[in-house]
């Protein structure tokens, strides 16, 4: 399947401008190198640079620092008049700190549930302590849970068990004498609360009685090594420090302080970002300045130089079919400058992101701003290189990517790209980096969005050509100009009436853009095959005809598909937040595909999606082929996806009882055995998964995202494709013979029951810190008895070894390598049925008072310090009704209802 991503590329990063940083005792002006050779260079063993400072003209307002010389032979930093040791700073990729965070509690013998605490907090408003970190504690027997300092939103937990053994010496750091909990996101605070569950049994042995508590950016490197973890007791300077991001905060973002130039932060050359905290924002030199620039003081980030003059007659050459335009170029003195080099061997054009990452450039376009490359070169370190560039390095700036990427390059990425990151008027300053070079062009700034990526030069108009190339842009034909100057003249010669002429000229030309609009649209509804569908679908009946929508309606309905309206991206496509003229709230797919080959098998899955009826599949309530890329319009699902309630919402129990999981696997299961065998015609999902099983409002199930599915014949038994899917969940067999059968989606199924049942992720970090597939690891304890262990502890205490045994057992059948030995999907969703009904039959006879029954329904309630979630507290509403009662209902209505 062919599909465009379009990302953003930045060859040099963001917006910066020349600006002032006004302070109390502070810099007015982004101050230079000579204006700082006064203040104070070093305390102690820390150098300090700009934007922190120690004393007045030397800092930025809130960045001040003091150096405490009490110690006579060895001055100390602190942050302002706090408390807070300064132990190391870097400006260069944003304001950073580095300060020890240590704690030592001193518990209570001789009783059990004390309870300790450990906290610290942010000095100033706009400081935070940064997701990189990772707290560790050591001791004996005690539960943590690591808190937001204020929300009180719980972080993690972990807990730490002694179990009669002395302390270790070294080691991971996994549970035995010491866990960790990662900071999962930047916080201006935090609270650690431990409550100790046995003080007495374990103190004769253990060498250090009392708790301690680290927090460290260093978490990797001691998860695995422990040793200075404990030897710290006595001496903690081997312990790497905590890091502190500090943000800009006299604007509350980027957009805000880059309209605000008198007091804007970020020096020329330089790229800024806001906070992730909410509030402020940092500066950043690009990727490839040195780590030592500064994008705090004038000149900070050097910017590369552009060349003019390309050498001979390279302004235009060809690699391949590809036509090669400056300011790009295939070799030295070609190109504008070295990050418009690009490279051509044996007739394929290639354009380099780093030393081990490089991808083959298909189509070049000066005029559009564009490079359009797929294939990527390069192993599967490579790919791992290219997934952190595009969430991190400036080339990819301006793409989110939240769910795997997918490597297998069987489409095209369209790259948009700026010039320089700097605006028209400090590149006009500054004749050696200006690219705007032919005498009839001129400068036009570039946004994506609201990120500002720099500018890119144009022809002014009555020219057309090559702006970035002396002489570049040349006169339009005779004939156009005569048009114009006849335009011209007329306006003159008629006085008052030119005005009329004018606006009538505006309403004309608005008017032939809506016209092209118009016939670009009626030719995209062609190439994509609108007549056919139409034919395709007449035949549906009123009430549930699925409709045509324009690409107008879909726009209004989306804000013209604005980025704060998306609810996801995948591997095919983005899903926006839609809101139609008659107020339904709706989910509108943006597809990926565009080759024409694929069309008519587009729209033919459209057809069959159009006529399924199912309860626990997805609507498809239309789409729109006007705009290049075919767009779905589905029912908006509101309480989010399986793999959420899972692996996100891990503090959500009320909805993950043993009776619900099973309810939800039994609803999946009966979708997928639907679409394999009583749909008109039999389709295979290919990308089962719990990121793709939602869940509406009353929390019933939901398949969705048909992007990749397949459609097969009554007397197929396979179709030959090309391997696509979620690696964890894809089917091993599949994988290795490109062979798609209804087995491939039984095996994904089996994958889903195994999250069910453990809560862990398809591909998780074990206790060792590697990864690990979860599939392989549930058939290797099963196999070895010891299955059990790695339950769910809710799972544990909800059912009994019978049921677990027999979802062991349908798993086991799933998980099968060959497809053949495998269970249909029908077979797979009896066999559910039949568990189901059996522990309904067991409920009718155990009797429960109300309050069991609450209990029951969620263990949680009657705690006070349980997480709860406000969108779960309908749940709640079931005191009083049988949870036995409650399930036969369910089971009953599912026998009734469609499936």
């Amino acid at each position: 399947m062919s599909t465009i991503l379009i990302i953003t590329m930045v060859f040099v990063l963001m917006f910066s401008m020349q600006a002032s940083a006004g302070a109390t005792g502070g810099i007015l002006q982004i101050p230079s190198n000579g204006s700082l050779a006064h203040c104070i260079q070093r305390c102690g063993d820390v150098d300090i640079s700009y934007p922190f400072g120690v004393g007045s003209g030397c800092f930025r307002q809130g960045f001040e620092l003091s150096c405490d010389h009490s110690t006579k032979h060895h001055p100390k930093l602190f942050f302002g008049s706090s408390t807070i040791q300064v132990t190391g700073m870097a400006p260069s990729g944003g304001a950073y700190l580095t300060t020890p965070i240590i704690f030592h509690l001193a518990t209570r013998p001789g009783s059990t549930n004390n309870t300790y605490n450990m906290s610290w907090k942010a000095p100033a408003e706009g400081i935070t302590i940064g997701s990189d970190n990772t707290l560790f504690v050591a001791g004996c027997d005690f539960d943590v849970t690591l808190l937001e300092y204020g929300t009180g939103d719980i972080i993690g937990s972990c807990t730490s068990r002694c179990a009669g053994k002395k302390a270790p010496n070294g080691g991971p750091c996994n549970g035995i004498g010491c866990c960790l909990i990662p900071f999962s996101r930047d916080l201006p605070g935090f609270r650690a609360k431990l409550v100790s569950t046995n003080t007495t049994a374990t103190q004769s042995d253990w060498l250090h009685p009392g708790i301690m508590g680290i927090v460290t950016r260093d978490g990797s490197y001691y998860m695995n090594n422990a040793t200075d973890i404990f030897s710290s007791w006595k001496d903690a300077s081997n312990i790497g420090d905590a890091m502190l991001i500090v943000n800009i905060m006299d604007q509350p973002s980027c957009e805000s302080a880059q309209m605000h130039n008198a007091s804007y932060a970020c020096s020329n050359g330089s790229s800024c970002q806001d906070s992730s905290s909410g509030t402020g924002y940092q500066c950043y030199c690009p990727r490839y300045s040195l780590q030592m620039h500064n994008p705090y003081i004038l000149d900070g980030c050097p910017q590369q130089a552009y060349n003019p003059n390309p050498k001979g007659r390279c302004t235009t050459s060809a690699c391949g079919r590809v036509i090669v335009h400056f300011p790009f170029g295939l070799e030295e003195g070609c190109s504008a400058n070295e990050r418009f080099l690009l490279n051509c061997t044996s007739g394929n054009l290639r354009i380099v992101v780093s030393e081990d990452v490089q991808y083959n450039v298909t189509d070049i376009s000066v005029e559009n701003r564009t490079l359009t490359v797929s294939n990527m070169v390069g192993g599967s370190d490579a790919k791992e290189a290219v997934f952190i560039q595009t969430r991190n390095d400036g080339y990819f700036d301006g793409y989110t990517m939240e769910d795997e990427f997918d490597f297998s390059m069987d489409y095209d990425i369209v790259i948009k790209w700026a010039v320089a990151n700097s605006t028209c008027q400090t590149a006009l300053q500054k004749d050696t980096i200006y690219a705007c070079r032919s005498s009839h062009s001129h400068c036009l700034h570039v946004t994506h969005g609201k990120i500002f990526m720099g500018y890119r030069c144009m022809c002014s108009p009555g020219f057309q050509g090559n702006p970035y190339l002396k002489d570049g842009c040349t006169d339009m034909s005779a004939k156009q100009r005569h048009g114009l100057i006849l335009g011209i003249a007329i306006g003159t010669g008629c006085g008052l009436g030119s005005i009329i002429i004018a606006v009538c000229a505006i309403v004309l030309v608005n008017k032939w853009k809506k016209g092209i609009q118009k016939r670009i649209r009626r030719a995209h509804f062609k190439k994509n095959q609108g007549l056919l569908l139409e034919q395709l679908i007449s035949d549906e009946s009123t009430t549930n005809k699925t409709k045509i929508f324009s690409l107008q309606e879909l726009e209004k309905a989306t804000n013209n598909f604005d980025v704060t309206r998306v609810l996801g991206r995948g591997g095919h496509g983005t899903v926006y937040k839609g809101i139609l003229s008659d107020q339904h709230v709706v989910a509108i797919k943006k597809s990926k595909i565009v080759e024409k080959t694929e069309i008519d098998q587009f729209i033919n899955e459209v057809a069959i999606l159009s006529q399924i009826i199912h309860r626990n599949v997805v609507k498809l309530f239309g789409c729109c082929l006007e705009s290049e890329v075919p767009l779905l319009v589905y029912e908006f699902i509101s309480n989010g996806t399986l793999h959420d309630l899972l692996h996100i919402d891990v503090g959500v129990k009320c909805l993950l009882s043993w009776d619900d999981r099973i309810r939800i696997a039994v609803e999946a299961a009966g979708a997928l055995a639907y679409l394999h065998s009583a749909a008109a015609i039999p389709i295979f999902h290919r990308d089962v998964k719990s990121a793709n099983i939602l869940l509406d409002g009353s929390f019933a199930t939901k398949i969705s995202d048909f992007g990749a599915s397949r459609s097969v014949s009554l007397d197929e038994t396979h179709v030959e494709t090309i391997v696509q899917g979620t690696f964890g969940y894809l089917d091993p067999e599949y994988y290795h013979t490109g062979q798609l059968t209804e087995k491939s989606d039984v095996y994904s199924f089996g994958v889903i029951l195994v999250e069910l049942l453990t809560r862990k992720k398809p591909i998780f970090t074990n206790d060792v810190g590697a990864k690990q597939n979860l599939s392989h690891y549930f058939v290797e304890r099963l196999q070895e008895g010891t299955i059990m262990e790695i339950m769910d502890p809710q799972v544990v205490k909800e059912s009994n070894r019978e049921e677990i045994d027999a979802i062991c057992s349908l798993i086991e059948a799933c998980l099968r390598l060959k497809g053949r030995t495998r269970p249909t999907m029908k077979e797979v969703d009896m066999r559910l049925q039949v568990l189901r009904s059996k522990r309904i039959r067991k409920c009718r006879i155990i009797p429960a008072s109300d309050e069991e029954i609450e209990h029951y329904l969620c263990p949680n309630v009657g705690n006070s310090d349980a997480p709860m979630n406000i969108v779960n507290a309908g749940y709640l509403t079931l005191k009083g009704i049988s949870s036995c009662n409650r399930l036969e209902q369910e089971l009953s209505s599912s026998l009734t209802m469609p499936r």
